[in-house]
Formats: C-alpha cells, sequence, structure tokens
C-alpha cells in the first residue's frame, strides 16, 4: 500500500528543477501580494474547476484597484481588478466635481496605465468562458506584472508571461511561490492529470470508533467540527458515501452553512448492485432540485427491462445521474474508473466521507490525495464498534499507508488533524475555522510539535 502522493504544482516543481529563481521582492512587493492571496481566499467553494486568483493593482505605492476570481464562468481576478480601479477612478472624479476641484488625469478607464498588477496565478493568454488577462492588462496600460505561481494549464503555461513580455510589460515570476501555490492544490491537480483531488475525511473517537458497536454514530464529533466539515463540502465538487452508509443513517450530505449561502456539490453514492432506495433522503432532495445527485454502480442499467435498468430510469427520471462503473476483483466499483469518469464530469475534487468500506477501497488503490479526522475526547469501546478504515489493509505494519506529517489544532473540545506529503499544500487546512487557528501559529506546528486553539 502507497502513502499519499506528493500534490505541487507541476510547473513551479520544473522551475524549481531548472534552477529559477523567485522574484526578488521588496517588503511592499510582498505586501501587496499578500493582499492578493487574501482576496483570492474569498473565492473558496465558488471557482471550482478553475482555481483561486487574486490580483491587486498598485501605483505609487497604494492600491488603485483590487479582485479575486468570483465564481465560475464570471470575470476573473485581473478583469474584475481593473473593473474595480475604474469604478474608484469614477467616484475619485465625481467626489472632486462636487467639490469643484475635477482633475485633469486620464479617464476612469486609463487609470490602471503605468501600475504594477500582482496576481497570485500566471494570467490567461486564451479564451475560455473568459477572455484571456493579459489583453487585459495589456490594453489597461500596465507597467508590470507580479506573478505567484506558475500556470500548469497546456493553453497558458508560460505563454501568458511571454504574450506579457512581448508587450514590453515587466514580468517578475515565482513571488511568494509557496503560498500562491498553498491555494490551488486541486486546479494543480485536475488541470494536470484529469481526475478529482482526493481528501478522505472522517471523524472518531479517542480510541478509534466511528460508531458504536450498535451503529449509533450520531454525534461523534462536537458542532465545531461539524461545521467544519460544511465549510468542506462548500469547498470540494463532490462527496462519495458508500451504500452501507446510505441505508443505515439516510443523510442528505448538503452542503449547510451558518448564514452563509454554499456551493452544493455533487453527492456520488458508491453502490454496485443498485440498491438505493428511492424514497432516501439523497434521492428525494435531488428530485426537488437542492443538490445533485449521482449513483455510480456496476448492475446492467442499460437494458430496462431488468430490474437494474427499470430501477435506473425512475432514478434518472427523478433527476438522479446514473452512472455505470466497471468492478473489481471482489465485484464493488472500481475506484480508478470511477474518479476517471468524475473526472470527464469536470469534477475536479471529492471529499470521501465513508464508510469504512469506502475508505478502505480508495486507501487500497492509492487514491487518497489528503487525509482530515476530527478526533473526539470520547472512548467508546466494544469489540464490535467499527473503525473509519477497513478494505484490504496491509499485510505487515511495514505495508501500511504513510500519511505523511499531521498537522493539528482544537476545534471546540475536538482535535483537527489534516494528514499530507511534507511540503504539499492542505485543501482541509484552509476552511475558515483552520485558517483562523493555524494563521496565528508558529511555524513549529508542522509535524504536529503544538496544537493550539481555533480562535
Amino acid at each position: 500500500m502507497a502513502g499519499i502522493p506528493e500534490q505541487r504544482c507541476e510547473a513551479n516543481v520544473d522551475a524549481e528543477a531548472q534552477g529559477a529563481a523567485p522574484a526578488a521582492l521588496g517588503a511592499d512587493d510582498a505586501r501587496f501580494m499578500r493582499r492578493a492571496i487574501e482576496l483570492a481566499w474569498r473565492g473558496w467553494g465558488w471557482t471550482n474547476p478553475n482555481p483561486l486568483v487574486g490580483c491587486v493593482l498598485v501605483r505609487d505605492g497604494r492600491i488603485i484597484g483590487e479582485g479575486w476570481h468570483e465564481k465560475c464562468g464570471q470575470a476573473h481576478a485581473e478583469r474584475n481588478a481593473l473593473a474595480d480601479c475604474a469604478r474608484r477612478a469614477a467616484d475619485d472624479a465625481a467626489d472632486a466635481e462636487r467639490a469643484d476641484d475635477a482633475p485633469a488625469g486620464d479617464p476612469a478607464r486609463g487609470h490602471a496605465r503605468g501600475a504594477t498588477a500582482y496576481v497570485t496565478l500566471e494570467p490567461c493568454c486564451h479564451t475560455g468562458k473568459q477572455p484571456p488577462c493579459t489583453e487585459a492588462l495589456i490594453a489597461a496600460g500596465v507597467a508590470r506584472v507580479v506573478v505567484g505561481s506558475r500556470d500548469p494549464n497546456p493553453l497558458v503555461a508560460g505563454k501568458g508571461s511571454a504574450r506579457l513580455r512581448e508587450a514590453g510589460i515587466r514580468v517578475d515570476e515565482d513571488a511568494l511561490l509557496g503560498e500562491c501555490d498553498e491555494l490551488n492544490p486541486i486546479f494543480f491537480r485536475f488541470i494536470s492529470r484529469k481526475t478529482p483531488y482526493v481528501v478522505a475525511k472522517w471523524a472518531m473517537s479517542a480510541d478509534g470508533k466511528i460508531a458504536c458497536a450498535s451503529g449509533d454514530a450520531r454525534w461523534v464529533s462536537g458542532p465545531e467540527s461539524r461545521r467544519d466539515t460544511h465549510e468542506l463540502r462548500h469547498r470540494l465538487a463532490a462527496i462519495a458515501v458508500g451504500i452501507n452508509t446510505v441505508i443505515a443513517d439516510d443523510p442528505l450530505l448538503t452542503c449547510r452553512r451558518e448564514g452563509k449561502p454554499g456551493n452544493q456539490p455533487l453527492r456520488v453514492t458508491l453502490d454496485s448492485r443498485l440498491r438505493i432506495p428511492e424514497d432516501c433522503a439523497l434521492v428525494r432532495s435531488c428530485a426537488q432540485g437542492e443538490a445533485p445527485l449521482a449513483v455510480a454502480t456496476c448492475a446492467d442499467v442499460d437494458d430496462p427491462a431488468t430490474d437494474a435498468g427499470a430501477k435506473a430510469q425512475r432514478l434518472r427520471a427523478l433527476g438522479v445521474e446514473v452512472l455505470r462503473v466497471p468492478q473489481d476483483d471482489a465485484g464493488r466499483i472500481a475506484i480508478r474508473p470511477l474518479l476517471h469518469a468524475l473526472g470527464e464530469k469536470g469534477i475536479d475534487s471529492l471529499l470521501v466521507e465513508g464508510g469504512s468500506g469506502i475508505h478502505g477501497a480508495f486507501f487500497d488503490e492509492g487514491a487518497v490525495d489528503e487525509a482530515v479526522v476530527y478526533l473526539a475526547p470520547k472512548v467508546v469501546g466494544g469489540a464490535g464498534a467499527p473503525g473509519p478504515v477497513a478494505g484490504a489493509g496491509a499485510a505487515r505494519m511495514a505495508e501500511a499507508v504513510v500519511l505523511g506529517r499531521p498537522r493539528a489544532h482544537a476545534l471546540g473540545d475536538d482535535l483537527k488533524i489534516t494528514f499530507a506529503p511534507t511540503g504539499a499544500a492542505r485543501v482541509a487546512d484552509h476552511t475558515p475555522a483552520s485558517r483562523d487557528a493555524l494563521g496565528a501559529t508558529t511555524p513549529a506546528m508542522q509535524g504536529g510539535d503544538l496544537c493550539s486553539p481555533a480562535s
């Protein structure tokens, strides 16, 4: 069994291997790039499968415009920053006119001329759902662009910076590279491999149980941990659970953020024999348009004359997507084909919520990129109480999955622990509660040496 694979932006790894030196940043450069990073995080949960990107426009040491990619399909960060710059200029002109002191400077749309743009990701130079940002920056007359991460998208990789340089714009790359890479482990994985970034998540007692022997599991973790889980559901594009969890718990699996809208992920049920109850909460909520649902099955659903085919027809009539996926040697859903099928649908990230058999299948396949555990201060006991991961497992301790270095902090009465390879970014560390807690800690937190209370 392999450990969690390291996920890094391959374009940035290549740059490091070629000896590319990071941009020499002054104090002001670092400050403005950190502001762009802060703005980028505002797109949390709304941009999939696009990256999180922030942009700050600066002239004469003063911010004149800022923006971030707010939602997939909408304007990119650079164009939002330029629009904000124009709005600020128009507001300044209106204020001056009311004061009978109208400025004689450029019109509003020219107010980015000569500015420096701080962008967390290399500007795009191709037309997708939005026009290229390189052309917007060139047309606005910016003099310099400071880039954080390089874009591994083959349509962009290096071409965005090259286009800006061709237009006479100075480009400094790899500014605060590590902090900018922290924004987009999901995007880097998906754009290069076309399969979802997988986060395995579970809550367990201090003695490693996810439920009592009776099956009761409500609630293992505390309210703060459950709220944090909803932030992960908001961030990731899909959630996977097994059919046994559906039958036992009848979960809803929607994103419910207190006082804030949430992006509803695609709920994916792994159901090899198509046993899903047609009146379960997942199906009902899908039929009501509350959240999408896909059922992955190995059953023959193509022939409506069979029981499985007829049931698939009824499910589809209720809005449920039925995905036929190959089976593994044990007759269960084959994980790799499932991930490829989800990738083809544009699903860039997957939160695996269990149960233990599903977790075991993903770990057995080496398909987990990151793990997050909510450890509750409870002891359940009982030889029959289940643990979080089943599957084939390791025959020898030397064959156990190596999760990578832990990082931990208190979350209410629970302890939240994330695992990823050394140096790799962690999606689960950037929920709002975790960013508040971990942002106030020292580097010694890395590796689990310290724990800090959540703020």
